[in-house]
């Protein structure tokens, strides 16, 4: 099949190395905003560099994947849908949930298959997990517990245009808590710190956060965030039940030290990146996607499940703002 890929940043070049090495996609075809930088990756990659997007929506494709910037997401999904292409769109579909929410309604009932890029949703152990959730080998769940430590800011510029930590980094975290347990969030409660860089103060933003999130079935959720753990990209999911507990991420590789005595888990390499950490559950994602091209699956990750989880990172906003809990139907109006 053919394929297009729009945005060449960090993510993009990585998707297009994926996307080139997958056997269902024939043909890859690129282009970016930055003069340059599409012609360079095609080489890299003999894959083939347009100037433009208009250039490639008439390059006769299968289907697209969208890596450009947060604020191009929505013209860009809509300008494929119009094509009646599938599409694949990385996360978040909009600056914020009111205008992904709008997005949405405009894109509903196109007959046209959306994917939102949430990778966690394809590594092997956060699916193990939610599968012995779901076999009912865990009971029920008394609370889930979602991690995501970072080794380092990321840069300025990146971080001025994200939306904050709750919808860049915690989103992922919200999305898993929502797609492993199948319960929707009820309630929001978050608090933040600042100890490191004086600029993420600066743009009004948090260094670390922790969120605590009622689900509609009663059970807590926890989920913790940092842009400071030197040691490594920390992502680990705990699931504590009536009859048993299990966790993801609980690996060699985690970042991680041990306090006792003779204990020599983890002993592996930490991880250092998220595309370290994933890089088995983004091949996994972008394949699911090629059998959403083919019509031989529905999208694993609507742009329904993602307009939801960005309600939850808008009411964390608002309670770190406001000091206080935030009902999801309160920021949803």
């Amino acid at each position: 099949m053919k394929i297009g890929l729009i945005g060449l940043g960090r993510i993009g070049a990585f998707h297009a190395q994926t996307l080139s090495g997958l056997p269902s996609v024939d043909t890859l075809v690129v282009t970016d905003a930055v003069p340059g930088r599409a012609a360079d990756i095609a080489g890299k990659l003999d894959a083939h560099a347009v100037d433009s997007t208009t250039d490639l929506l008439a390059a006769g494709l299968d289907g697209i994947v969208i890596a450009a910037a947060t604020d191009a997401h929505p013209a860009l999904l809509e300008a494929a849908v119009e094509a009646g292409l599938p599409v694949f769109c990385e996360k978040p579909v909009a600056a914020n949930a009111a205008e992904a929410a709008r997005t949405a309604r405009r894109l509903a009932d196109r007959g046209v298959p959306i994917q939102i890029g949430y990778p966690r949703r394809f590594d092997a152990g956060f699916v193990a997990a939610r599968e012995a959730l779901h076999s009912g080998a865990l009971g029920w769940l008394t609370t889930i517990r979602s991690t995501t430590l970072d080794p380092a800011p990321p840069p300025r510029e990146y971080a001025a245009v994200s939306g904050g930590i709750f919808r860049d980094c915690s989103v992922h975290d919200f999305d898993a808590v929502r797609w492993v347990t199948g319960r929707e969030v009820v309630e929001v409660y978050a608090t933040g710190g600042n100890r490191g860089a004086e600029w993420i103060r600066d743009l009004g933003d948090v260094d670390s956060a922790a969120t605590i999130l009622t689900m509609d079935d009663g059970t807590l959720g926890v989920v913790s965030n940092t842009r400071y753990n030197a040691r490594g990209h920390d992502v680990r999911l705990e699931l504590h039940g009536s009859l048993d507990s299990i966790a993801a991420g609980l690996e060699d590789k985690l970042p991680l030290r041990s306090a006792e005595p003779g204990t020599t888990f983890p002993s592996g390499v930490p991880h250092t990146f998220f595309m370290d950490r994933f890089a088995d559950a983004f091949r996994a994602e972008l394949a699911a996607f090629t059998e959403v091209v083919r019509g031989d699956r529905p999208s694993p990750c609507t742009i329904t499940d993602a307009v939801e989880t960005g309600w939850v990172a808008e009411a964390a906003t608002t309670s770190l703002r406001e000091h206080r809990p935030v009902r999801i139907d309160e920021v949803r109006q």
